[in-house]
């Protein structure tokens, strides 16, 4: 029997995981499936910038790897979902306002401190755009996908600031609808109401426009 390789996914929380965990190892069954849940953004953390960005990915698969065992050559890819949040709109769209967290409207951001988004959207920005133009993590083919302006968004048409309870439960939901579903999963992400047709790099150069990033958007269908 042929040993199976190893393909690694790397989302922000276990709801990710929850929603779309079973289909992806379903759909790449002749492989092996691992999830790495960030528990947050890499790209935001305060570690984290476009000149370290890959050795941070790399630590996580280096965690992968002491946990399971696997050895470098175990690994055929690495598939990163983020979430856009917003973060290629104009500054100008970004609006005081006396919130308890932020929110993310189609159209513009409301916040209590308009620079520390900007800020964020900035170092957001410039690990994105690295992680983008980054084919490989030692050795290791990588793509990075994203929703905007988030999965739930995509995923379930709604947004709005979820509780991780609801975020579960939304999940757990999704799976269940797509259970033994994977080409009707693979025709919803195709969609022309979420999908960003073109290739990899025409469905960045898309997402970066505008206020395209705030919008219900994807290219997940890229994986398949």
């Amino acid at each position: 029997m042929k040993e199976k390789k190893v393909i690694a996914f790397i989302v922000e929380g276990p709801s990710d995981e929850a929603a779309i965990g079973s289909l992806m190892k379903e759909y790449f069954s002749d492989n092996e499936v691992q999830f790495v849940v960030v528990h947050g953004d890499i790209t935001l953390k305060n570690y984290a910038s476009a000149d370290n960005i890959k050795s941070k990915i790399n630590e996580l698969i280096e965690c992968v790897k002491n946990r399971y065992r696997y050895h470098q050559d175990d690994f055929i890819g690495i598939i990163h979902i983020v979430d856009t949040d917003g973060v290629y709109i104009a500054d100008t769209d970004i609006r005081a306002a006396d919130v308890e967290k932020v929110r993310y409207c189609e159209d513009y951001i409301e916040t209590k401190n308009v620079n520390a988004i900007i800020e964020r959207n900035k170092q957001k920005g410039d690990i994105l755009f690295k992680l983008r133009k980054t084919g490989k993590i030692k050795g290791i083919p990588y793509k990075i996908y994203f929703n905007s302006c988030n999965l739930e968004h995509v995923l379930y048409g709604e947004l709005k600031d979820f509780t991780d309870e609801e975020k579960q439960m939304l999940s757990d939901d999704f799976a269940d609808k797509y259970e033994g579903k994977i080409n009707e999963f693979i025709e919803f992400l195709s969609d022309s109401a979420v999908a960003v047709h073109g290739t990899y790099q025409k469905t960045w150069d898309f997402i970066e426009k505008e206020r395209n990033s705030l919008k219900r958007h994807t290219n997940m269908h890229l994986m398949f």
